[in-house]
């Protein structure tokens, strides 16, 4: 069975999806843990009551000691998968050639990248927008993209109920993708 490790900063409505799949069989993984540099990140909350190993690293003044941290964090976990689901830190170069990671995005990439993709995608005009899967690289949503899924944007959004409406397909689009991916990989773990 692959394992996965999720990285998120925030609610952690993404890593849910992905319990749930796993719980429900619609994934084949195992989730051994969930790393976050927010100590009081709800994800935290949503792993523990899942029964997932969480782990807190929290941003140091020394970002090359961060990044070694999480690095010897992950090789000791060794997941066969690091899912980016929301976590908002750009990763060393080092870090992305150790590991295959994947990141969930809500905008139509290489349109909007970065962290306001949703409120770009608004103020740019934009009549359609989605999520996208795409490979971590060391930049800044440039990794090469894996999956996409649209909508159209509606006059009457605001970034908040854009928002939400593309979360809804990030939950979808990531917990498929994954599926996808998962036979794919060589394991870590045998």
């Amino acid at each position: 069975m692959r394992t996965i490790v999720i990285l998120a900063s925030g609610s952690g409505t993404l890593a849910q999806a992905l319990f749930d799949a796993v719980s429900a069989g619609q994934l084949d993984a195992h989730i051994t843990a969930v790393i976050s540099d927010h100590r009081d990140a709800l994800v935290i909350n949503r792993a523990q009551e899942s029964g997932i190993a969480t782990h807190i690293l929290p941003m140091l003044p020394d970002r090359s000691s961060w990044n070694s941290s999480l690095i010897s964090l992950l090789d000791l976990l060794s997941p066969d998968l690091v899912v980016s689901a929301g976590f908002m830190r750009i990763l060393s170069q080092e870090c992305v050639d150790k590991f295959r990671i994947i990141n969930s995005h809500p905008a139509l990439l290489p349109l909007y990248p970065g962290a306001h993709g949703v409120r770009d995608a608004l103020a740019g005009g934009a009549t359609k927008t989605g999520t996208t899967i795409h490979w971590v690289d060391a930049g800044v949503d440039t990794g090469a993209i894996i999956a996409q899924q649209e909508l159209e944007v509606r006059s009457d959004d605001t970034e908040a109920t854009l928002h939400e409406r593309i979360k809804v397909l990030e939950r979808g689009l990531i917990v498929a993708t994954i599926r996808e991916l998962l036979p794919t990989l060589e394991s870590n773990n045998g």
